[in-house]
């Protein structure tokens, strides 16, 4: 549907619309509003983040300058804001909206090797890093792959990076980190977790900053869907401390469920911040004054769509209570399918549920477990992903999205277990 040679001539727009609505409909995946997708860590979309989208599409505004779209531009700064109140991190902290957590990551790596080779007396944004100071990057030995891509990007090289050990659960030992940092020589940072993308295990962030900032080493906070239970009053006692990291990245278009193509990062070191993103401007672009925020000094995007509107309207919308609400019900549910599973001969919970990720085992076998989920898939109610957790297969269990009700967990667990049935029935 979607191919053949490219078109001689023009075709009814109405037809290509046509087209292309019947060939999603069969090879798309409802993860966005369907409540019993719990597949990877989807978000769904919020109805105000869907129409605002639209609006984004419509207006096309640049979002690059102030002076290209004055009305974006403070939107965007009042989301900043609003952000930053919300999730508890310090007021004085710059704040972007890049693509995704990845784009987060390489904007706080950025931040960070620029004011650490600074403060050694190295202008990395003019001399690149050939000659300069080694600049080291420690991480939980289970920290994300988007970790390693920001450091592959800006030149660091994976090999840069070292892994201290993590406990049973997943989360950094602050004993093994302050032996790792006795042992390097050198600028340093720290890359902290909020959420395991698998166990959802949360770091001892607070004592991390407390151990990494005694060898003057810059923490980083990966928190790309963990890091909204700053939002929540019940949950914020996981994130103790997360306030005094000195960069944080998270995705809006997980958990406050707006459309994809939206992180946030925040770095308390401002002028770093902008000095690693654009210290120098065109002569065609005009210089920045007070109270006038260019997005383009926060992002490695220049030309950019108004990504961060849904943001200021889903904020605007849900309120601080409207988020914590659908964070803690994420929670709920996802506890709920642990008592669903729990106990059920064959089946295996492998993590607590610490947020809104649990690990399912089945057989106490790979295969069979891989079957399982597959019979899940198959089934068309509901759909959960494979994953391996200490080399051992099993079954994900995902709920970011405001659509998933309680009904929705109990009909997906029903069908969890008629597929172990059938595949020990089977077997």
């Amino acid at each position: 549907m979607f191919g053949g040679p490219l078109p001689e001539g023009p075709a009814d727009p109405a037809g290509t619309i046509e087209v292309l609505g019947r060939a999603v409909a069969e090879g798309g995946i409802p993860s966005a509003n369907g409540p019993r997708y719990f597949g990877y860590v989807t978000g769904g979309t919020l109805p105000v983040a869907i129409a605002t989208d639209w609006l984004v599409a419509a207006y096309d505004q640049t979002a690059s300058l102030y002076n290209l779209s004055p009305a974006i531009a403070v939107a965007e700064d009042v989301a900043a804001q609003w952000v930053l109140e919300l999730l508890g991190l310090p007021a004085h902290a710059s704040v972007g909206f890049p693509t995704g957590c990845t784009m987060a990551h390489l904007t706080s790596l950025a931040a960070a090797r620029h004011k650490l080779l600074a403060e050694a007396g190295w202008d990395v944004e003019r001399d690149g890093l050939g000659g300069a100071p080694d600049v080291a990057i420690v991480a939980g030995a289970q920290h994300h792959m988007t970790i390693d891509l920001a450091a592959r990007y800006l030149g660091f090289g994976t090999a840069r990076i070292r892994n201290v050990p993590v406990d049973e659960k997943g989360r950094m030992v602050p004993a093994a980190l302050d032996a790792a940092l006795a042992g390097i020589d050198g600028p340093v940072i720290v890359c902290a977790q909020i959420g395991d993308v698998n166990s959802g295990a949360v770091d001892p962030v607070g004592e991390i900053c407390d151990i990494a900032h005694r060898y003057g080493a810059w923490v980083h906070v990966d928190g790309a869907f963990g890091l909204w239970a700053a939002a929540s009053p019940k949950l914020r006692p996981l994130v103790a401390g997360v306030e005094r990291a000195d960069s944080w990245a998270l995705d809006a278009h997980k958990w406050l469920n707006v459309p994809y193509d939206c992180g946030i990062v925040v770095i308390a070191h401002p002028e770093a911040h902008r000095a690693a993103m654009l210290n120098e401007r065109a002569g065609y672009l005009p210089p920045g004054t007070d109270g006038e925020r260019d997005a383009i000094e926060w992002v490695p995007d220049f030309s950019r769509r108004a990504r961060s509107l849904p943001v200021w309207a889903a904020l605007r919308t849900l309120g601080r209570s409207g988020v914590a609400e659908l964070v803690e019900r994420c929670c709920a549910h996802v506890a709920r399918f642990a008592e669903h599973l729990g106990g059920v001969a064959g089946v295996e919970l492998l993590n607590d549920v610490v947020l809104n990720q649990l690990l399912v085992r089945f057989g106490d076998d790979d295969e069979t477990t891989r079957r399982v989920i597959a019979r899940i898939q198959r089934s068309g109610e509901c759909w959960f992903g494979g994953t391996l957790w200490e080399g051992r297969a099993a079954m994900r269990v995902s709920v970011v999205n405001w659509r998933t009700t309680t009904a929705d967990v109990d009909r997906s667990a029903r069908v969890v277990l008629e597929a172990l049935a059938e595949e020990l029935g089977a077997g």
